[in-house]
């Protein structure tokens, strides 16, 4: 049997308020519409099921045992229905409940802990899943799907913009970073050529410090010695403090490491930016909870900029 398109699910849940109340005002009030509007689509649902539902009792209106029916099946309906709008948002990774964030392990310091205070906020009934690793994986699994949106550095990818949106959050630059007892000035710039012949550490491929760090040394026009190659800039510095290596570095790190690790503006021809920006799928732009990302991340942005 075909189900009239005018059985709407609309029309399903005002039903189910008015027999749960027994009242249009009541209903109307429950329902933030009018008392007319319940009534109209009470009416058109009996239109659409081609039998009485109500028998009219002075201004009042009394369910009829089929109306009783129909509320005893539409209740089992649309609670089915919504369980099954829910698993359908959680394949797909749009659970309302759950954001699947990804992030460069360096904005853990700062960025994400406000942006997820802020969320929390917002939306105090959501899970945060927080994901870290290199800027290529990050981007990987993004367009896999298996996460929701990333916080990367836009400068160092190729961003697909036909699917991918961006909001940026800040710019950054890159600085030398020196073992403390290099004895180095640091109010001056550093020329990349000066350090030919000391010993650096280095993230490995993929992240987004490893790009400006080959680039950087390009235009001095050598291979730099690596020592080693670490998968988290934590690990990077903690060599770095150690006295095993000098390395590149992006200025966000600077507030916590500054009495530890001598850090040098770079020289004119090596000066580098990372634009730093939370990346998701162009068609989940109406996701309620990268709404929310969205919106903390333009706070943050305004927020960082007048500290500028």
């Amino acid at each position: 049997m075909s189900i009239d398109s005018d059985i709407t699910v609309r029309k399903l849940e005002i039903f189910i308020a008015f027999m749960t109340r027994g009242n249009l005002a009541r209903t109307a009030a429950a329902l933030g519409i009018s008392s007319v509007s319940v009534h109209r689509a009470l009416h058109s649902l009996e239109e659409s099921l081609r039998c009485p539902l109500f028998i009219h009792q002075g201004r009042n209106l009394v369910p009829m045992p089929a109306a009783h029916t129909l509320w005893e099946y539409s209740q089992e309906a649309l609670d089915l229905l919504s369980r099954g709008v829910e698993e359908a948002r959680k394949t797909a990774g749009m659970s309302q409940g759950n954001l699947r964030l990804g992030t460069l392990y360096s904005l853990t310091l700062e960025t994400i802990p406000q942006l997820i205070m802020g969320m929390k906020l917002r939306r105090p009934d959501l899970e945060l899943e927080l994901t870290m690793g290199s800027n290529k994986m990050l981007l990987n699994r993004l367009e896999e799907g298996s996460l929701d949106a990333v916080l990367i550095a836009t400068s160092c990818e190729q961003i697909n913009h036909a699917h991918l949106e961006t909001l940026p959050l800040f710019e950054d630059d890159i600085f030398l970073a020196a073992p403390a007892t290099s004895g180095l000035d640091v109010s001056q710039e550093a020329d990349l050529r000066d350090f030919r012949t000391e010993k650096f550490v280095s993230l490995d491929e993929g992240f987004a410090t490893w790009q400006g760090f080959r680039e950087a040394f390009a235009i001095a026009g050598y291979e730099p010695e690596i020592v080693t190659r670490v998968n988290d800039i934590f690990s990077m510095l903690s060599l770095v403090q150690a006295g095993v290596g000098f390395t590149l570095l992006p200025g966000r790190m600077k507030r916590v490491y500054e009495n530890s690790v001598q850090l040098l503006r770079l020289a004119q021809p090596y000066q580098m930016q990372q634009n730093i920006a939370i990346v998701f799928e162009r068609n989940r732009e109406h996701d309620p909870n990268l709404l929310a990302l969205v919106a903390e991340g333009r706070m943050y942005s305004r927020q960082r900029g007048a500290k500028s």
